[in-house]
């Protein structure tokens, strides 16, 4: 049965998107029989044209996804490139680190609180230095030219795209080859862009696509951040879509296409990029580099990771003081009184979307995390290399933006009256969660030395056998960081809960949205806190859980921190030899 694990992957996780896209190219050509459009047409394409403002969302969609993905890989790979191998470079991955657990709704909620006309930035700058005793009238938030929901995207997107950067430098000898170049006269920073970040590179591409893919295609940041007269193109589509007006589903299909069309361009755009750089940065090398001018950038580059940081700290540090805020008038600093009158207020609220939020995370997160390690004992067993077009295919579910196939998804739930329920809404967050899954454990599983499980084969014992008391405990912790990332994606999503769960499901993520709209800002915090504390729990668990299980088994304690590099296990003939009675893994 083992070999079934890949043929169910790929159908729960690319199944929905086919069929959603299907569900989505017919509306859009005018063909949907449920509401009597049974013919071929143009028509929705016509009214799509027709629109206003139409040019300025396509443009504000591009431009701000695009603008917001070059700056984050910028802020991420300059600070990678100014500070390698200092003690800030440790220090900034361990606090960009936690900052990939907070979903983005959360982000940009503290960021309106932070920047808006009465937040706290000119709180804390009022009167002495502005003058204001009254919140000024001024359009930073919901800016025509979306410079708020590009910063929100900015914050959000260096911590993801910093940690890959990490990520890419332990599967490479970084340090050898810095070295080697610092050794024939260049400059740290140079030797970095000039020997490690081709190599780093390679391993990144598909990581800034995906972030190219979501930030052009956003929905929640930019409803929280983003103009509105008009919205980004993605905005508007999920509008037509839940139009009382049915036949406007049409165009909100049409509109769908455009937005794939949009991230295509915008995909396109990067790449073309990528080619132009790659041959110019082939002459700068051709001329002979050593960077002795490096210096006046080493400043400004080392700067934009940890100022970004700060910035997502002081916005989540302001949903916390917001959900306590008793009086708290405009100018002063901080709120008169406090108390948690917010938080007993919406306890109701909080209580039903919390119990729906931990639930559907958990459960999509629980099944992706069975579904990948199948796939990955099954490669095992097998064994099988992972083909190279491999993380392609677990990349499509984020390089889709998610408009283009979740209202054709929602069409099929309808029509077999499962739309509204648990199963389409854990589905739906299952097609997003089981790739982060996947990629998360996977690296752990594969450098587990197999002479772990070879040992216990010698003993007579099946394969079942050894991936339950053998191959799963020393990989506990990877698969429970694992299905951790898949809860903080799981309380993230918004677009498939809002389809998926038909307005009788609602999540945390779903709520702070409405909310934002206007509602109370101390009930608003309350929300984004727990969107917060939700994957710091489950991180949590991950970390703790696996020491207190084997607390009294030293030697498989030992093993399980080691955390992927297992090799470190063994001695030169064999597994290493330990001490005490309770001191390495048992086999029964």
């Amino acid at each position: 049965m083992i070999r079934m694990f890949p043929a169910l992957a790929l159908l729960a996780m690319l199944g929905p998107i086919a069929v959603g896209l299907a569900g989505t190219v017919l509306p859009a050509f005018g063909w949907l029989p449920a509401l009597g459009r049974s013919s071929i047409s143009l028509d929705p394409w016509r009214d799509l044209l027709g629109q206003p403002g139409l040019l300025r969302s396509v443009g504000l969609s591009f431009g701000v996804g695009l603008g917001a993905s070059a700056a984050a890989f910028l802020a991420a790979l300059g600070f990678a490139a100014a500070c390698y191998g200092t003690t800030a470079f440790a220090w900034i991955g361990r606090l960009l680190s936690p900052l990939l657990a907070v979903p983005h709704a959360t982000v940009a909620l503290g960021l309106a609180f932070l920047l808006a006309p009465s937040g706290w930035i000119a709180r804390l700058l009022s009167p002495w230095a502005t003058g204001w005793d009254r919140p000024p009238d001024l359009a930073i938030l919901h800016d025509p030219w979306g410079i708020a929901l590009g910063f929100g995207l900015l914050l959000k997107e260096v911590p993801f795209l910093f940690v890959m950067t990490l990520a890419a430098l332990d599967r490479l000898d970084a340090t050898r080859l810095h070295a080697a170049a610092r050794s024939l006269g260049c400059r740290p920073m140079t030797a970095w862009i000039v020997v490690v970040l081709p190599r780093v590179y390679t391993r990144l591409r598909l990581p800034v696509l995906a972030v190219i893919a979501f930030s052009t295609s956003v929905v929640d940041m930019a409803v929280l951040l983003g103009p509105t007269t008009p919205a980004p193109l993605a905005v508007r589509v999920v509008g037509w879509t839940g139009d009382p007006d049915l036949d406007r589903r049409l165009l909100g299909s049409a509109g769908a296409l455009l937005q794939v069309a949009v991230t295509a361009a915008a995909i396109a755009t990067w790449l073309v990029a990528e080619r132009l750089v790659a041959r110019l940065g082939r002459g700068w090398l051709a001329q002979g580099v050593n960077g002795r001018h490096e210096n006046w950038l080493r400043l400004p580059l080392g700067a934009l990771a940890p100022l970004c940081a700060a910035t997502a700290g002081a916005a989540l540090l302001g949903l916390a003081v917001w959900s306590v805020a008793g009086s708290w008038r405009f100018p002063d600093a901080l709120p008169a009184t406090t108390g948690l009158g917010a938080w007993v207020g919406a306890a109701p609220i909080l209580g039903g979307t919390l119990s729906v939020t931990v639930l559907t995370a958990v459960v999509s997160a629980g099944v992706a995390t069975v579904l990948v390690v199948g796939c990955l004992e099954n490669e095992t067993r097998r064994g099988l290399r992972p083909p190279p077009w491999i993380d392609w295919v677990l990349y499509v579910p984020l390089l889709m933006p998610q408009v283009a196939f979740l209202f054709g998804l929602q069409v099929l739930f309808a029509a077999t009256g499962i739309d509204g329920s648990w199963g389409a809404l854990i589905w739906a967050h299952l097609v997003v969660v089981l790739p982060y899954v996947f990629l998360s454990l996977a690296g752990s599983w594969r450098r587990l030395d197999r002479r772990w499980a070879q040992t216990a084969r010698t003993l007579g014992h099946g394969p079942g056998r050894v991936l339950l008391r053998v191959t799963l405990p020393l990989l506990l912790r990877p698969m429970l960081t694992a299905m951790a990332v898949g809860v903080s994606v799981s309380v993230a999503q918004y677009l498939p809960t809002l389809f998926a769960g038909a307005g009788r499901l609602t999540t945390l993520t779903t709520e702070a949205v409405a909310l934002a709209g206007g509602g109370d800002r101390r009930v608003i915090g309350a929300f984004g806190l727990l969107q917060m504390a939700v994957p710091m729990v489950a991180f949590a668990a991950a970390q703790f859980l696996p020491s207190l299980l084997f607390r009294r088994r030293r030697g498989a304690a030992a093993a399980i921190d080691r955390n992927g590099h297992h090799r470190e296990g063994f001695s030169r003939t064999g597994p290493a030899r330990h001490t005490g009675p309770d001191a390495s893994p048992r086999i029964p």
